[in-house]
């Protein structure tokens, strides 16, 4: 598979799109990092406030080591932020804050597709962690029986992403409107901390475009798109 021309030719698309959602991201990233809140807030402030106002305080927002490494548990009940986010007065730190807090008001409603999210979780991690083995080994030993398992351990990692898509996205618009909303940005704000959002959420849409690419390359190998003469 790693020297298959065609595995390239699959993935080719999807991961010039992903250089590009990393490039856009940093950049935007970046540049409104640049500018200045006029809340005069931190994202750490930012995500308290929301959380206060909206009626949650059973969540704590901690500092975590790296860069965009901002992620909100639901089982901790943690919203940790990076450190550019976590003590930057930025438009920048002010979005992304927002966003993990709208992952903390999705899991406080029982948001639908949250909740199917985390129950897929453990499925998909078991999926990819023996998709690659599975399939590597179905085609050194030309068994399609281990391919097609193979193949079905890594769609639970595509149905995941796929299922992330519109509760990355929800956590987006919350964002953007309880900031509004709590008047920690002005409209005019608005639209640099949507950028910021928009180039997050193009990264995501990256990666589950590559992992169907991958899929529907496994497919194709296993001879599906051709009435099964490569299988068994």
């Amino acid at each position: 598979m790693f020297f298959d021309p065609v595995y390239f030719l699959f993935l080719a698309p999807a991961m010039l799109l992903a250089a590009y959602a990393q490039w856009k991201l940093q950049s935007t990233f970046a540049e409104a990092s640049q500018i200045p809140a006029a809340s005069g807030y931190t994202g750490a402030q930012t995500a308290e406030h929301l959380l206060h106002s909206g009626g949650i305080y059973n969540v704590s927002v901690e500092f975590v080591p790296g860069e965009l490494s901002d992620h909100y548990s639901p089982q901790e009940k943690a919203l940790r932020l990076s450190e550019p986010v976590y003590q930057e007065r930025s438009l920048a730190a002010l979005g992304v804050a927002a966003h993990e807090a709208g992952h903390a008001f999705q899991d406080a409603e029982r948001d639908s597709m949250l909740v199917l999210r985390n129950a897929i979780v453990p499925l998909a991690n078991f999926g990819g962690s023996i998709s690659w083995i599975l399939l590597v080994a179905g085609m050194v030993l030309a068994s399609a029986k281990l391919v097609y398992i193979g193949i079905g351990a890594f769609s639970l990692t595509v149905l995941f992403q796929v299922i992330n898509l519109p509760v990355e996205y929800d956590a987006s618009a919350r964002a953007r409107k309880k900031l509004l909303e709590a008047g920690l940005i002005t409209p005019e704000e608005d639209v640099e901390v949507g950028k910021v959002l928009n180039a997050a959420a193009l990264t995501y849409v990256a990666g589950t475009l590559s992992s169907i690419a991958t899929l529907l390359y496994f497919l194709f190998r296993a001879g599906f798109f051709n009435g099964g003469s490569n299988r068994e």
